[in-house]
């Protein structure tokens, strides 16, 4: 086992009354693919966004291995989140020019990583392309050169493959695993056991707000007495699922009012086509 990178202890994070993670404590070590795995609303997004310090626990703690609060040490992390966000004017290398260059890398270093990672997703024709004409698998590509081109500690990847054609997802699927070949740490969420299965050598299961379970396939089932991943998964998540619970935070008066203008009533009895 590596050098721990990220410590996560007894983190809660609370959205007004929801809780959205109860209690959560692990740590990421160098070297490691990490599957994030669990159904929507489970809590997957919820740990990416305080693991890369967008969000700040509502209580306990997350750090680097050397002790410093995550969201004052962004430069070691890679993010790719669920929406890509790339400025639609600007070209691929553009966008991961601006991006790199916030984190005080020069072009040259930052084109120097593209290149190496482009001709790997077959992206080096691209990256003098705009993105507005970009597909969803492009664009994906293009948050993936753009989180790598400050050559990160840690690579925390949210749903990276949703949406893409299978051509695109083997692709990003197989240069992950090269990552790991090659020492790097990845937090990979899905909610797809196989996918996870295939790529990462640990899993860490999350099931309503709580870590449910946390070790190498192999471990999870034989915790479990199965012979099937996806049987000790179920087993470990047998109670029902919760809504997404980012999603059924309440609205405030203004918001309801607001909303209220703007929205027709909903009829009593709707007649669907046919």
């Amino acid at each position: 086992m590596g050098e721990s990178l990220l410590s996560v202890r007894n983190v809660t994070k609370s959205f007004g009354e929801i809780e959205a993670l109860s209690s959560v404590s692990l740590d990421i070590y160098e070297g490691e693919i990490i599957g994030l795995v669990g159904s929507n609303g489970a809590g997957k997004t919820t740990l990416l966004r305080l693991l890369s310090g967008v969000y700040r626990p509502s209580s306990g703690s997350i750090t680097l291995g050397n002790g410093s609060p995550v969201s004052e040490s962004r430069q070691y992390l890679g993010v790719v989140p669920e929406s890509t966000g790339l400025y639609s004017r600007l070209t691929a290398w553009e966008n991961i020019r601006y991006h790199s260059r916030l984190y005080g890398v020069s072009d040259e270093e930052a084109w120097k990583r593209t290149s190496f990672f482009a001709t790997h997703l077959g992206m080096s024709d691209s990256l003098g392309r705009h993105t507005k004409g970009f597909s969803r698998g492009m664009r994906q590509k293009t948050a993936l050169l753009r989180a790598l081109a400050h050559a990160p500690r840690v690579l925390l990847l949210d749903e990276p493959t949703a949406g893409l054609d299978v051509t695109s997802a083997r692709t990003v699927r197989q240069l992950v695993q090269d990552l790991g070949n090659q020492g790097g740490t990845v937090v990979y969420s899905t909610h797809q056991l196989a996918e996870a299965e295939q790529v990462c050598n640990r899993i860490v299961i999350i099931h309503n707000g709580d870590v449910r379970a946390d070790g190498t396939p192999q471990e999870l089932m034989e915790q479990t007495g199965t012979n099937r991943l996806e049987d000790a998964y179920v087993a470990l998540t047998h109670d029902q699922a919760r809504i997404r619970t980012e999603d059924s935070k309440p609205l405030s008066k203004w918001a309801t009012w607001w909303r209220g203008l703007f929205t027709p009533a909903v009829p009593s009895e709707v007649i669907e086509d046919e």
